[in-house]
């Protein structure tokens, strides 16, 4: 397989690979020379033991080529949470698309971003940060982003900055993408003492298309700021979509993470936040939904590099027909983090005698003086609660609804938008309500 990625690689260098300052060719080849070391995981691979890849490993998937035919402003509007004057960087296919985008480039105090033009312009920067966080031999799905580094978006928030409304970074997909491979890269730098607010999408204007995407985000969350970062997941439930997100917190900083993962036909991703200083705060929410024979993983890992830091992840799952949830949480205390306050909750709700969940929560402690806890539920339907509803009135196929809503609700409320909340409620509301 790596032979005949070694084909499109070399196709792909030698016609620019996207261009560059002098070290992003060395950077691309160091990343596919990784790949072609690692390989795609396997089951005999213990990240991956649930996740079986074999629709992904079997394919060679060619880098996406521009579009040639942009989406409108309309048809993306239904994406936009209704606000449309938001900065945003849109991606189509995996290339910038700067007649869709807002604010990118503009004079101002954020320096909002193309991966093309941030290479040019902002090479020192991004030299600096770009494979720092997530290395091109952490995965080989990581490696092969990075050998085919393209585009994707640089967002540079600068001390004591902040942000009245979020930066948008929203990746479309249309039909051209079919069998291809899309490789989005994004790099957030978030100064001292600034706050800021980052939504991060992944959709799809073509619902049966089959492509891979395959993304990496780095988020630097400076000291004593304030960062606020929701991932939506809605690709065509016949592609795949592989996500790795990278978060390195200084001191007194506080990141708060929101995934939604709806789309895929296998959909992972794994989200990684080191509090690296202390008095560090780390806030993880997730609610995933499966239908059909869709396989949704989540692998999320908390690390507490240093005292006096706090965690809190709480992630919900509902699994339909045959679907398969996967969830693999770790919180990892080191020696010298004492005072650490963990606490970590998965729960999984199946609607079918079919659907099923791998559940791991884990905690690998090396310090006395913690406070750490780890749980997880999984379980159908409360019988009792149905009946009580429907003792009340309310017909079966409501009482369902209701139950299932409130179960997502609890951490649907924990998005920091209001607009993304709304609208995330509102897709939510329309998945139940075309389940049942």
């Amino acid at each position: 397989m790596s032979a005949q990625y070694l084909e499109l690689f070399e196709a792909f260098a030698g016609n620019g690979g996207g261009s560059g300052p002098t070290w992003v060719p060395a950077f691309r080849r160091a990343a596919f020379d990784r790949f072609a070391q690692l390989d795609f995981p396997s089951s005999r691979d213990e990240e991956w033991k649930f996740t079986p890849i074999g629709p992904i490993a079997s394919e060679v998937w060619p880098p996406a080529k521009p579009s040639t035919r942009l989406p409108t402003l309309e048809q993306l509007a239904g994406f936009a949470f209704g606000h449309e004057e938001w900065d945003r960087v849109v991606l189509v296919n995996g290339s910038y698309a700067p007649s869709l985008s807002r604010g990118v480039d503009a004079p101002g105090k954020v320096r909002i971003l193309s991966l093309r033009a941030a290479l040019e312009v902002e090479s020192d920067l991004v030299n600096r940060h770009l494979g720092r966080l997530a290395r091109v031999d952490a995965t080989a799905f990581a490696a092969l982003n990075g050998a085919f580094l393209h585009d994707g978006a640089v967002v540079i928030v600068p001390p004591g900055t902040e942000l009245s409304e979020p930066v948008h970074l929203l990746s479309v997909t249309t039909a051209e993408a079919g069998n291809a491979g899309l490789h989005p890269r994004y790099l957030l730098i978030v100064g001292d003492g600034a706050r800021a607010q980052f939504v991060e999408s992944y959709v799809t204007l073509a619902p049966g298309s089959r492509y891979l995407t395959n993304a990496v985000m780095e988020v630097v969350v400076g000291a004593n700021s304030w960062v606020e970062h929701t991932r939506i997941q809605q690709e065509s439930e016949a592609a795949f979509h592989i996500g790795l997100t990278e978060v390195e917190q200084q001191r007194d900083s506080h990141y708060r993470s929101f995934s939604f993962a709806m789309g895929g036909a296998i959909a992972r991703h794994n989200l990684h936040s080191r509090l690296d200083a202390p008095n560090t705060e780390a806030l993880l929410y997730g609610l995933y939904f499966g239908r059909g024979e869709q396989l949704v993983d989540n692998h999320t890992a908390i690390f507490h590099n240093q005292p006096n830091c706090r965690s809190w992840e709480v992630y919900k799952g509902i699994l339909d027909g045959k679907s398969h949830g996967v969830f693999n949480g770790k919180i990892l205390v080191k020696p010298e983090a004492q005072k650490t306050d963990a606490k970590q909750t998965n729960r999984a709700l199946l609607m079918s005698n079919t659907a099923k969940i791998d559940t791991k929560p884990q905690l690998e402690i090396f310090a006395d003086d913690v406070k750490c806890t780890h749980g997880a539920a999984v379980g159908q339907m409360d019988e009792a609660a149905l009946f009580y509803l429907q003792s009340r009135g309310i017909p079966s196929i409501e009482a369902r609804q209701l139950l299932t809503y409130a179960f997502a609700a609890e951490v649907l409320a924990e998005i920091a938008s209001e607009p993304v909340r709304t609208a995330l409620d509102r897709v939510v509301t329309d998945r139940l309500r075309h389940a049942t």
